[in-house]
């Protein structure tokens, strides 16, 4: 672990994430104002359509805070596993040049997510001043909760970056799932309006749904439906941890067994 994360790799991921910050908002007029505008705008659009126009989550204490924490850990999910995808491709030249580790290179994206992810919270901690959202005791478990979504992504873009080295097509399947994703996801509305208690569940059992709904629980209203709630504190509620584990494990080991392989197939 201590080899790992040495002074050499560390200045190495610095740099990295320094960079990649760059060439992201390289010739944009608003340049890193975009990590808060695209949430932001999306919100916008989606709380005037499902809010003002389809009088959706009429019955959700605080709906705009709700539905604004569910846009932003879609999103870092979303940036963090897209960007890096194809980060092992794009750092084709520094990887046959030099001799680096390869994990390096899709952890500086992740964090550059991470840290885009730091900013959106901010915008949704000032939303919560102005809806009057109180201060929960729950607040403290938001941190796990991220942790867990960060592990999730992780594993994805271990595995995702590797395998587009070699099936460039990976780039349109995950842009599919993604998509279909974010509307199995209870993103724009709430889970209760599935009448199907069953639907629920199996829902529920998606990392990124039950992450989403616990930190809803934890920071907004108490009476988010919660993965807890709905199993009844059962065994079945530690299935999402056990497909985040699952995830990262895999992801990790799929990397390592192909990272061998970069410098030729890229």
């Amino acid at each position: 672990m201590k080899r790992l994360f040495s002074k050499q790799n560390r200045a190495l991921l610095s740099e990295l994430v320094r960079t990649d910050f760059k060439l992201r908002y390289q010739g944009s007029v608003l340049g890193y104002a975009w990590s808060l505008l695209r949430p932001l705008l999306l919100f916008v659009i989606l709380y005037a359509v499902f809010v003002v126009v389809l009088k959706s989550g009429g019955g959700i204490p605080h709906f705009p805070v709700y539905l604004l924490l569910g846009i932003v850990i879609w999103n870092f999910f979303l940036e963090m596993t897209s960007q890096s995808l194809g980060s092992i491709v794009e750092r084709g030249e520094l990887i046959r040049k030099i001799r680096i580790p390869r994990w390096i290179i899709v952890l500086s994206s992740s964090i550059s997510a991470l840290i885009n992810l730091l900013l959106n919270l901010i915008v949704v901690a000032v939303f919560m001043l102005l809806n009057h959202v109180d201060l929960l005791e729950t607040s403290l478990w938001l941190p796990l909760i991220l942790l867990e979504v960060y592990l999730l992504a992780l594993g994805f873009s271990l595995f995702l970056s590797a395998a587009f080295v070699k099936y460039r097509d990976i780039n349109y399947i995950w842009e599919v799932v993604l998509q279909a994703g974010f509307y199995m996801t209870p993103i724009l509305y709430s889970i209760t309006i599935i009448p199907n208690l069953t639907a629920q569940k199996l829902i529920l059992l998606n990392p990124l749904a039950q992450a989403i709904q616990d930190a809803r629980y934890s920071i907004i209203t108490h009476q988010t439906q919660t993965i807890y709630k709905t199993f009844e504190r059962g065994p079945y509620s530690l299935i999402p941890f056990a497909i985040t584990s699952l995830v990262i494990i895999c992801g990790t080991v799929y990397f390592r067994k192909q990272s061998r392989y970069f410098a030729e197939n890229i």
